[in-house]
């Protein structure tokens, strides 16, 4: 396992920053597809949404979730576990806030359904590609040598 201050722990947050959304198991089995904000500062996971969403629910329950992210341009594939929770930050808010976000919402960032989230996470385990031909030679080698494929990295980071 490797910490929140690893090499690892760097580059996922680092490759989050590329990636556009994941999924959201919230634990009922409901799974949404939600825009996230990176903090690597916080070690943690922003998430903006709607009162009386399913992701709402989870946050005001503290419920623990799964975050999954599969983003091949990223190179990043990760199941994020942890607890997410509804916070009241309205300085964290608006140095989230976008033209993106705006668009769920009618009265935009004044909306008084607007919600903000925060997954605080207690392990991901992570594969990080190198992508491109170093996967098709890794594939080709795999074949006519019999050995497994080295795609990268796997790790479990620990927050």
């Amino acid at each position: 396992m490797k910490d929140l201050h690893s090499e690892t722990a760097e580059k996922f947050f680092d490759r989050m920053g590329d990636v556009t959304a994941g999924m959201l198991m919230t634990g009922d089995d409901h799974h949404i597809p939600m825009s996230h904000y990176a903090d690597a500062e916080e070690g943690v996971i922003w998430f903006i949404t709607a009162k009386g969403t399913a992701a709402d629910q989870a946050g005001i329950e503290k419920r623990n979730v799964n975050y999954l992210i599969a983003e091949s341009g990223a190179k990043l594939y990760a199941d994020v576990r942890g607890t997410l929770h509804e916070v009241n930050k309205p300085g964290k808010l608006d140095e989230l806030w976008s033209r993106a976000a705006g668009a769920w919402f009618e009265e935009g960032r004044d909306d008084p359904d607007v919600r903000l989230l925060c997954l605080r996470p207690s392990h991901a385990e992570v594969w990080m590609t190198d992508g491109g031909a170093k996967f098709v030679y890794e594939i080709a080698r795999a074949h006519t040598s019999g050995k497994t494929p080295d795609l990268g990295e796997h790790e479990v980071i620990t927050f």
